[in-house]
């Protein structure tokens, strides 16, 4: 199939029951262009039939057009890395391996039109739950104006101890960019500032390029909070 004629591709369902684990990659770029053809090379390598237990592929380029990042979702750890590790160039790269931990569902009536994925550095797992129950808070007493255009917020913990990533979905960069702008925003910031042995690393915000269904399966979009 010609790259022009593929389907739009599909946002991530990032609570699929099915997905025990998930590998995260990030790669920084020259620009746009550069972006867009490691994008295309990192999906080429993946169309066809995936390694057994990989679920899902999905692959990002930054709005800053200088980082691109993928988040491949998997049953079990133990086949992402042979399989990527058989592929040449870029697609090497080690990755960040993650559980997701919690979910906050604050709409679902809109598809996304964004991703933004915040990182931590942590001192352990103690760290991790602290950090993760804190920014959930602010969110959940948040009200909803504060928060408007908020999709989901998925938090994800590094089986190391060392990260926390929250992959939130937006309905719009300028919704996103209102957040940046607000009481929610700054009650998040003082969650992690308070919170010791938890260093933000900052955020970014990625608009999806390539999604492929390893196991040509789609489950559903269940919303139940874990």
């Amino acid at each position: 199939m010609a790259r022009d004629t593929l389907p739009a591709p599909a946002y991530p369902d990032i609570r699929r029951p099915d997905a025990q684990v998930v590998f995260v990659t990030q790669w920084y770029v020259p620009g746009r262009a550069a972006g867009i053809a490691l994008l295309d090379e990192l999906s080429d390598q993946w169309r066809g039939p995936g390694p057994d237990g990989v679920l899902a592929f999905h692959a990002y380029l930054g709005t800053d057009e200088e980082t691109v990042l993928t988040y491949v979702q998997a049953q079990r750890p133990d086949t992402y890395r042979p399989f990527v590790r058989s592929l040449p160039g870029a697609a090497r790269a080690e990755p960040v391996e993650y559980r997701l931990r919690r979910s906050v569902v604050l709409g679902t009536a809109s598809p996304p039109g964004c991703a933004v994925v915040a990182t931590f550095d942590v001192d352990g797992a103690e760290r991790q739950e602290r950090i993760i129950e804190s920014v959930v808070g602010a969110l959940d007493h948040a009200p909803e104006e504060q928060h408007r255009g908020m999709l989901t917020a998925h938090f994800h913990a590094s089986t190391d101890g060392s990260r926390v990533l929250n992959y939130a979905e937006w309905t719009s960069d300028e919704a996103h960019e209102a957040f940046l702008r607000g009481a929610t925003r700054k009650a998040t910031l003082r969650a992690t500032g308070a919170t010791p042995g938890v260093r933000p690393i900052g955020f970014k915000r990625y608009h999806l390029h390539h999604s492929i269904d390893l196991r040509q399966h789609t489950t559903p979009s269940g919303r139940s909070t874990p």
